[in-house]
């Protein structure tokens, strides 16, 4: 279905616009997919975008915006789902691959996560520590765009989140992929935007509630 057939039915015609308290979100930017030395590692559109999201945690600690992130890590070989990606089942608590890029822990996100499926919000506390910090609008960040980030879209939608998604605060291994599930879910359930409109909102937001 082309752009036109999409848009002429009405898909991207609203806005989903930014609410009364941002929240952010960083997903699986842990070394065993950042770090050129790991199988799933080197991407240029996943080291864009750690640059681009230390950048936005900068922005958001400074403003007073609650930061999780996570990393996919399990507990053994039977902790972990079905997964199609064998360099994924190396991922085991403790291993190398499980710590934060550099760049993200330097930031000091206020909550690191464990996770075993895509989705941030799937089987972790993330979505009830958002709720309990009164936070309405979660800003989406990580990799990879096609299948972790994606899935925290969908899930942050179907919890009543408002979305925002900095393109250029998300990563995948192919360019085509990420363009494409960029513009999909910026149809339905995210607004799709950048890392220095995100922290131009934030600094509107910290102005507002300084006040």
């Amino acid at each position: 279905m082309s752009d036109d057939a999409y848009t002429s039915r009405g898909y991207g015609a609203k806005p989903v616009g930014f609410g009364e308290k941002p929240g952010l979100v960083v997903v699986d930017f842990q070394t065993g997919f950042t770090d050129p030395s790991f199988p799933m590692g080197g991407s240029p559109l996943v080291d864009r975008a750690v640059e681009n999201t230390a950048r936005l945690m900068r922005a958001a600690k400074a403003a007073g915006v609650p930061i999780i992130a996570c990393v996919v890590a399990f507990d053994g070989p039977k902790g972990a789902p079905h997964w199609k990606v064998p360099p994924v089942l190396d991922l085991l608590a403790g291993s190398a691959g499980t710590a934060l890029d550099p760049r993200i822990a330097a930031e000091e996100p206020d909550v690191v996560l464990a996770k075993t499926a895509p989705s941030i919000f799937f089987g972790t506390a993330a979505g009830a520590i958002l709720t309990r910090e009164r936070v309405d609008t979660v800003i989406v960040t990580g990799c990879i765009t096609s299948g972790c980030v994606r899935a925290s879209i969908i899930d942050a939608f179907s919890l009543g989140f408002r979305v925002q998604v900095p393109e250029d605060c998300v990563g995948d291994q192919d360019q085509v992929a990420h363009d494409q599930n960029l513009k999909d879910v910026g149809r339905r359930y995210a607004d799709i935007t950048t890392a220095d409109a995100m922290i131009a909102q934030i600094e509107v937001w910290r102005k507002k509630n300084s006040r």
